[in-house]
């Protein structure tokens, strides 16, 4: 009798085969699931922008007086935005205190590109969005606000998502890869 049997199992030549086939699968899936990841944090950011602009021209409507969606520190919008209303008539008021509604903190690694310069009143030179008493977004001198904010990704260069303020005050995230003749 033969005091060997055989035992049915993977060689080492067979589960390094394995091995190989998993870390090749994994090396093509990587970027494009590092660029799913990305595509996510940018949609958040322009989501939870635009839902603040919305919250500014409401509180503008329901308050009966402006209300500023501002960057938070010196006039960069990626280091995050407030919400304030109070204060802001043409005449001083003693009465009246600006009151913060939202701050949103910094945004690694979304950034708004060319700084968010695009919302910069022409007639006093800061970055904000100024929403009236009617809810609609104007400059200091009375005019219509209509334009953009441009998000890019460190991580992601190539990806990209533009916040489109219409004249009518109504919001739209687009796209360029995916929409590029309704983004320009």
């Amino acid at each position: 009798m033969n005091k060997y049997h055989h035992e049915s199992g993977a060689s080492l030549l067979e589960m390094m085969a394995v091995i190989l086939i998993i870390a090749i699968t994994a090396t093509i899936s990587m970027p494009l699931l590092q660029e799913k990841i990305a595509a996510r944090e940018i949609d958040s950011i322009a989501r939870r922008f635009i839902a603040h602009a919305h919250f500014a021209r409401q509180q503008a409507l329901h308050l009966g007086e402006s209300v500023r969606l501002a960057p938070r520190l010196d006039g960069q919008w990626d280091s995050g935005w407030t919400l304030t209303s109070g204060c802001m008539g043409k005449k001083i008021r003693t009465d009246c205190i600006a009151k913060v509604w939202f701050s949103q903190e910094e945004t690694p690694p979304i950034f708004f590109k060319g700084a968010g310069k695009h919302f910069i009143d022409p007639h006093t030179g800061k970055a904000s969005l100024l929403f009236n008493a009617a809810g609609a977004a104007k400059t200091a001198q009375g005019g219509f606000v209509a334009n953009r904010l441009i998000l890019g990704h460190k991580r992601v260069p190539s990806l990209e998502r533009q916040l489109i303020l219409g004249s009518g005050g109504r919001w739209r995230i687009c796209d360029p890869s995916q929409d590029a003749k309704h983004c320009h």
